[in-house]
């Protein structure tokens, strides 16, 4: 049984403010298709995007139930069943971009086909591994929120709203528990916190804040490391616990909040000095054998199953480090060449969208 009730959740939403601090906003959105008209690589790059979400107009939604990844080993049926579904999460997002790019109702109505078929089928179960999944989905409501017909935008805030009290009400989150102070807090606390930002809900917006603060004091440590590269003895982990509070700190700025990059906790630990503390690594200057002494037996098991980087001794490769560095530049402009250097010099449309919405900060 859940723990909440979605009529009294729903009830705290406003829907007097479509501020768009998730996806890009209005300004933004102007910006990137006057880029699109003046600059020749961007026109290029948008061309094989608008190709995409024009194809993306005849396919079907393939919704499932419940979202399933985390703790699963590569082939697993389970596992490959959500892998299939979840290419639907890029497909909303071209669709709500597309729309925003053209006007084009056509894509809007795709987008919300796409968006209402999710809601009504999947069920959230409060695990932030499997809910990460859905960041494309809430970025592309935010896109289209204040166009969506009133009877699709309640099926869709009333999912999105049961998915972030579902992690709030996890028993995931008790005290006691590894899953309520690792990288499955740091992506519960972003989840959380990009709903709130997309529906407006204050209080979902304090929760994420005030835990926020609690995390990089437990979870990150003064010299640099977090709590999940001790326990995993792999910087594929501090990677996938500072990236999920990358993006939180960028929605936090992006609302007038406060600099989570630079804030420090109460025993000096931030999310800056974890990310400096990985440059070495990715400029070349330091090597890691990932997994040497790990205390997880899941990455013992993903290593018998011969699942590519997770034998112990690989070496770290930097390039793995990219979905930081492409955040951390955000606030920390020094490391743009550092970026560019790891990424070959390589432009994709991603990163368009990232540079502008770096451009307005």
């Amino acid at each position: 049984m859940r723990k909440f009730v979605v009529t009294l959740a729903l009830a705290t939403i406003s829907f007097s403010s479509f501020a768009q601090i998730v996806s890009l906003n209005n300004d933004e959105i102007e910006k990137l298709k006057t880029q699109i008209k003046n600059d020749g690589q961007t026109k290029k790059l948008y061309q094989g995007f608008e190709k995409s979400a024009l194809n993306y107009l005849n396919e079907t939604p393939k919704p499932i139930d419940t979202i399933r990844t985390e703790g699963l080993l590569k082939g697993n049926p389970k596992k490959e069943k959500t892998r299939l579904a979840l290419a639907d999460m890029n497909k909303m997002f071209a669709l709500a971009l597309q729309y925003r790019i053209t006007s084009d109702r056509k894509y809007l109505n795709k987008c919300a086909e796409f968006l209402v078929a999710w809601a009504k089928i999947n069920k959230p179960n409060g695990d932030p591994i499997d809910d990460t999944n859905l960041d494309k989905a809430i970025e592309a409501y935010d896109l289209i929120k204040k166009d969506i017909r009133s009877t699709d935008k309640k099926q869709v805030e009333q999912w999105l709203t049961e998915t972030a009290w579902a992690e709030i009400n996890s028993k995931r989150m008790k005290a006691g528990r590894a899953t309520a102070i690792n990288n499955w807090n740091a992506h519960r606390l972003k989840e959380v916190g990009e709903i709130g930002y997309t529906l407006n809900h204050q209080d979902f917006i304090k929760w994420t804040i005030d835990n926020l603060k609690s995390h990089i004091n437990i979870n990150l440590y003064p010299d640099g490391p977090s709590l999940d590269f001790k326990e995993r003895d792999a910087m594929h982990y501090h990677v996938y616990d500072l990236e999920p509070m990358l993006k939180l700190a960028i929605m936090i700025d992006r609302a007038k909040g406060p600099n989570f990059y630079t804030y420090e906790s109460p025993k000096g630990s931030s999310i800056k000095k974890s990310m400096e503390w990985m440059i070495p690594y990715i400029n070349g200057e330091k090597q890691h054998e990932e997994y040497v002494n790990t205390t997880v037996k899941f990455d013992r098991d993903r290593a018998k199953n011969n699942e590519p980087g997770f034998a112990p001794g690989t070496m770290f490769k930097p390039d793995l480090a990219l979905p930081v560095l492409k955040l951390s530049v955000y606030f920390d402009g020094t490391q743009a060449e550092l970026l560019k250097k790891i990424n070959n010099n390589d432009t994709n449309w991603q990163m368009i969208l990232d540079e502008i919405q770096r451009g307005s900060k």
